[in-house]
């Protein structure tokens, strides 16, 4: 008498044992990557471009208080150009935010947030410039390392399509925050009120604001996107190797890993990725919310 053909179906009594193979489907069954699409070097490198551009923010925003404190830079001159960038950057947001009704009413917002903010930093400028007086400048030094690090390991390098409404993830408010008080307490080592307020003025608008006009880069060209990166970088560059050279190389070497050498590795690690999928391996799941609020009556999808 011959045995029923098998099935894989373990509630169903069968006259094979539970670890049976058939040996003529298995392997058959078998896929290797399924789910695998390979990457390509050039939208890997402009994929890479927020992080180089960051960095670059990163290391101006020190180059800057370098040179405050060696008062080789005029804190008035640097409030002026913040003002100017900030608004060069207003100007650029509008122009890639695209058409909204609510526009007016969001400039207004604009305009009575950005004077709250610089009437609260002149306010608070006195007591920043004592806040870290009774502590090691060495101590400092490896606070704002710290935090700069958690800040360019949490920063949200993703773009925004126009029209789309941002949505903050915990890593980038807590990227901000780490920047922020690292700028805090490099600000109370320069030694005027004037210095601290201009510093820190400037760093709400690489930390805070230029990370929300990061965001929006996904509506322009790539070209445009690689000069701005270009641009951030040199600039960074010229900044630093005016106060060291062999630091200028350092940074150079790092955007060149980060932009250039990182894609190239990754593309080139894909072809030992070899992931295996067979008949036997656990189910995953597959919930058509929709569906099933089709199926259940209006919110019940919702809840899933």
């Amino acid at each position: 008498m011959s045995r029923p053909s098998w099935k894989k179906l373990l509630w169903q009594r069968q006259p094979y044992p539970d670890n049976y193979i058939p040996p003529d489907s298995f392997l058959s069954s078998l896929r290797r990557n399924p789910n695998f699409t390979p990457y390509t070097y050039w939208p890997l490198v402009l994929s890479c471009c927020p992080i180089t551009q960051h960095l670059g923010a990163v290391f101006t925003f020190l180059a800057v208080f370098v040179r405050l404190q060696e008062r080789s830079l005029d804190a008035r001159a640097l409030l002026w150009i913040s003002l100017v960038c900030f608004l060069l950057g207003y100007l650029v947001w509008e122009a890639l935010d695209g058409s909204s009704p609510s526009r007016p009413s969001n400039r207004s917002k604009v305009v009575k947030s950005s004077l709250l903010v610089f009437l609260a930093l002149m306010g608070l400028a006195p007591v920043l410039r004592t806040l870290t007086a009774a502590t090691s400048s060495d101590s400092i030094w490896a606070l704002s390392a710290c935090q700069f690090l958690l800040n360019t390991l949490l920063a949200d390098y993703s773009c925004m399509k126009p029209g789309s409404r941002s949505q903050e993830r915990l890593t980038s408010v807590l990227s901000m925050n780490a920047a922020m008080s690292s700028s805090v307490v490099l600000a109370s080592r320069l030694p005027d009120d004037l210095s601290v307020f201009s510093l820190v003025l400037f760093a709400v608008q690489l930390f805070a604001l230029f990370p929300i006009l990061r965001h929006r880069f996904w509506a322009i060209p790539p070209v445009m996107q690689v000069a701005i990166t270009i641009s951030i970088s040199a600039f960074s560059l010229v900044l630093i190797g005016a106060l060291s050279g062999p630091a200028a190389a350092f940074i150079f070497g790092i955007y060149v890993a980060v932009n250039l050498i990182a894609p190239g590795i990754l593309v080139w690690a894909q072809r030992y990725k070899n992931e295996i999928r067979g008949p036997w391996d656990v189910a995953i799941p597959r919930v058509n919310c929709n569906q099933f609020a089709n199926d259940n009556g209006p919110g019940v999808g919702n809840t899933l």
